[in-house]
């Protein structure tokens, strides 16, 4: 599945493989093209590689929700909302804790 604008981004992503910016750009198209597999990698490989982009953590957790992962999407939101209250992200610790909190609380996935 491709589209112009990925081969685009693609393209920005050989050149600098590791700017946040760009890993978010592919995760968000391919999602939009419909290919989950693909998006969950690239929010992933942000995720890891970049632990601090804030932004990641909301669209990586609702598309575990839409993947059926409810519990590891939970700890998703919950991670942002760590790294949203470093960052003094005001605004993405609101919106994580609200996705947080439609999906349960803290008993409903803890071990």
């Amino acid at each position: 599945m491709s589209s112009p604008r990925l081969e685009q981004l693609m393209g920005f992503l050989k050149a600098s493989p590791k700017e946040p910016f760009i890993l978010f750009a592919v995760a968000k198209e391919y999602e939009g093209l419909g290919d989950k597999d693909n998006a969950l990698k690239y929010y992933l490989e942000l995720e890891q590689h970049v632990p601090d982009y804030v932004g990641t953590y909301y669209h990586l957790g609702k598309l575990q929700e839409q993947l059926g992962e409810d519990r590891t999407a939970f700890f998703t939101y919950k991670k942002g909302m760590q790294k949203a209250k470093e960052a003094g992200d005001t605004h993405s610790l609101s919106e994580l804790a609200g996705a947080k909190m439609e999906l349960g609380d803290d008993d409903d996935f803890e071990e």
